[in-house]
């Protein structure tokens, strides 16, 4: 026989049992307090992951211009699919994210960068110019 003091059950103070087991559930018997679900096994987590605050290069280099000329500069913020990277992404501060955009437009619009993907590489032409006669 048992006694009424030692139950299985713990009494529903809304605090674990103080011997480490949880109630028994409707998922089956218990389970010891740290060991997660029942298939995945004890949890290892490392913790959240906070990534380093990305910091304008324009503004910490102290350049007040992006110049659409620097065709080295710009295609650093170009994806690989030709496209203008977000700020998120590239770090770059609103207001130099703007001039940046617009410097790549205009570099776009002269050929000195890539349109589309199709389109004649940046490095190739800057080849290409410093050949030809002007």
């Amino acid at each position: 026989m048992t006694s009424p003091t030692s139950s299985t059950r713990a009494a529903p103070t809304g605090r674990p049992p103080a011997s480490g087991q949880r109630p028994p559930g409707p998922g089956g018997g218990p389970r010891q307090y740290g060991q997660g679900a029942q298939r995945g096994g004890p949890r290892r987590g490392r913790g959240r992951y906070y990534s380093r605050r990305k910091v304008c290069g324009f503004c910490a280099n102290k350049i007040a211009h992006v110049d659409y000329k620097d065709v080295d500069m710009l295609v650093r913020y170009i994806s690989d699919q030709t496209k203008i990277e977000s700020r998120r992404k590239s770090g770059v501060c609103s207001k130099h994210q703007r001039e940046l955009a617009r410097a790549i437009k205009r570099a776009r619009h002269l050929a000195m960068v890539p349109m589309s993907r199709t389109h004649l590489t940046a490095p190739m032409a800057v080849l290409y110019r410093t050949r030809r006669p002007r």
